[in-house]
């Protein structure tokens, strides 16, 4: 039982909800996850069942996993109370625990400088030119870079389309150095990359297939250590410095929630605090009594 009501609700966040496949999987990660914890029809769990499973959840991920893993539970049951398959829901009165907040890393002008310096020798190389050079240019997501096609890059008008959570469009700007790089690749290099025909992919890796997140990161981090760059990195590094250097040279608030593609304002926010930490380190190093 419990398997069919996961495959309805995953079809209804699939077909109806028009969700991404990343958000698809993490749901039907954490449902599996509880349905072999809970060992117990959907339907028949209580409120006690629900508490244990939290209990145990928080023992070895931490507070933004349970978090995630107790949303995942009520939209669920909300579900299953629109389709009359409960109309006791275990979870009304259980709240997300507080997440923690930790501020992105991002890297200072003079790191994502030497980043994007990269040697071109092979067509790999001007790939991962282009890649970086996007991503720093328009601050996507990981998973929207990878699903690029080469139809959403207008090099002509200077602009990316990006299709980022919930399907949602949005138009990014291109600087020159992204037009640059792209053009390289997409007319000199991009071709060399196939190997099972062609793909409309804009990004290929080494095998010919979709560039995914985990290839994207490794090449992020081999650059990092070839170029000396010690700072803490994470797929969305770049993303992250993008928005904080807008922000530092002027930029307001509300354009950079449009570039990167924030339904609230208040994702955004978590920017100003990282400059404010910057303001204040530079205040106690450098004011005469900031010490």
């Amino acid at each position: 039982m419990n398997e069919k009501l996961i495959t309805e609700f995953i079809d209804y966040l699939l077909f109806e909800k028009k969700y991404s496949k990343n958000t698809i999987d993490s749901y039907k990660r954490d449902l599996k996850k509880a349905n072999v914890f809970l060992k117990k029809d959907f339907i028949r769990l209580t409120k006690k069942d629900i508490q244990n499973y939290i209990q145990s959840l928080s023992k070895c991920e931490n507070s933004s996993s349970v978090s995630r893993n107790i949303s995942t539970l009520k939209s669920f049951y909300k579900f299953l109370e629109l389709n009359k398959y409960t109309n006791t829901n275990p979870l009304t009165t259980i709240s997300n625990p507080k997440a923690r907040k930790s501020l992105p890393k991002v890297l200072s002008e003079e790191e994502v400088d030497k980043l994007l310096d990269i040697n071109l020798k092979t067509d790999f190389d001007y790939r991962n030119k282009a890649m970086l050079e996007l991503m720093y240019s328009s601050g996507l997501r990981v998973s929207e870079l990878i699903n690029l096609t080469v139809n959403d890059i207008d090099l002509k008008n200077a602009y990316v389309r990006i299709f980022g959570k919930g399907s949602k469009e949005r138009i990014v700007p291109l600087n020159d150095y992204a037009i640059e790089a792209l053009s390289n690749y997409i007319l000199n290099h991009r071709k060399s990359l196939f190997k099972h025909g062609e793909s409309n992919y804009l990004f290929l890796n080494n095998h010919g297939n979709k560039m995914t997140r985990q290839g994207f990161f490794k090449i992020l981090q081999k650059i990092a250590k070839e170029k000396g760059i010690k700072s803490e990195l994470s797929p969305h590094t770049l993303r992250h410095s993008f928005a904080t250097h807008l922000l530092k040279h002027g930029a307001d608030l509300r354009s950079i929630q449009e570039l990167l593609g924030h339904s609230d304002i208040s994702t955004t926010q978590i920017y100003t605090h990282i400059t404010s930490e910057r303001l204040q380190k530079n205040y106690e190093e450098f004011h005469p009594h900031g010490k």
